[in-house]
């Protein structure tokens, strides 16, 4: 995908930072409730010609700040708005924390759609970070944008905030684009604690481990990106996860038998729950089954290059091995 640019919102995480890492020209960029977000403009693929960066920055602080562009105007970027928080983070704390980035969301997404209206080029496309985690606990059948069902627990609640704040955003002349997002799977990111307690034994199943996982590989991610781009007649709410979701039990497996690890102890849902009461958040975040299904993205023609944990996880790894001492998670193998 040659000479296309990409504001990246944050881009400090481990998504944003493998986003970005495939650019051929960044600066990275972080945000605050306080402080708005500066923008990065980046690429997706080092074979592009992009000739410098631009910035997007505040002409103010605080909740009144106005956006100028300083390529003054001429946008002709898409763009990836990453959350305030990431969501598998917030949904793992406390509800008033859950509140109050929710509220933060919305003053950020309202800046974000001021600044497309008022560029003289806007972006062609607005792709927002939103959660799998909007559906209910399910472990009778898959989930999908169209017959997924919605209940009132906490982290879907939140979800629900997000992406409200971002539908009600009006922005005529860009497409918006939800992307809830399962979990995605990429180096230095949600793989090293579960290495850690593999280390440590721990690194059995999760409660009763029927619960589902779904996921994605960091890979599909930046694919379904450029998908999404070229597309453009694709707007609206999509799935991003494999269409290869497993049981929490079966991840667990997979994953030790790739670190080389034979046995682990498996940690039952009492104690998951004591653990939570101590550090302060929701035991859904391992407990809940999360059963995503991709069917709209996978209706576009998009194939995953990582349908299958097994292939996804030797590839995460591999990564993690080759950068151990980069990463700073030699003492995890």
């Amino acid at each position: 995908m040659k000479n296309k640019k990409i504001i990246i919102a944050g881009g400090t995480g481990s998504i944003g930072q493998a986003l970005a890492a495939a650019g051929e020209r960044t600066t990275r960029s972080s945000s605050s409730a306080a402080s708005p977000p500066t923008a990065t403009i980046t690429t997706t693929d080092k074979s592009c010609s992009l000739r410098r960066t631009a910035t997007i920055s505040p002409t103010g602080a605080g909740t009144g700040a106005r956006w100028r562009n300083t390529g003054r105007g001429n946008w002709k970027a898409p763009i990836w708005s990453s959350i305030l928080r990431g969501a598998a983070s917030a949904a793992a704390t406390l509800p008033v924390t859950g509140a109050r980035s929710s509220r933060a969301e919305w003053m950020r997404q309202r800046r974000w759609a001021g600044a497309i209206r008022e560029a003289v080029v806007p972006p062609r496309v607005w792709v927002n970070a939103a959660s799998a985690t909007i559906y209910r606990h399910a472990q009778d059948r898959p989930q999908d944008e169209d017959t997924g069902e919605y209940h009132d627990d906490f982290s879907v609640q939140v979800c629900k905030r997000w992406e409200a704040s971002f539908a009600e955003q009006r922005t005529p002349f860009t497409r918006k684009i939800a992307l809830r997002l399962a979990i995605t799977l990429v180096e230095g990111g949600v793989i090293v604690p579960y290495l850690r307690l593999i280390k440590l034994g721990l690194g059995g199943r999760q409660g009763s481990g029927r619960q589902m996982y779904s996921w994605v590989h960091i890979d599909d991610v930046r694919r379904a990106l450029e998908w999404f781009l070229d597309h453009t007649d694709l707007e609206g709410t999509y799935n991003l996860s494999s269409p290869g979701p497993v049981t929490n039990s079966y991840f667990m497996s997979t994953l030790r038998r790739l670190a080389g690890v034979r046995l682990g102890l498996p940690t039952p849902a009492w104690l998951l729950k004591l653990g939570a009461v101590l550090v302060g958040t929701e035991t859904e975040l391992v407990l809940k089954s999360r059963w995503v299904l991709p069917s709209r993205l996978l209706a576009t023609g998009f194939d995953f290059q990582y349908p299958r944990i097994d292939g996804a996880l030797r590839s995460i790894i591999r990564l993690q091995r080759r950068n151990g001492r980069k990463m700073k998670i030699k003492d995890v193998f």
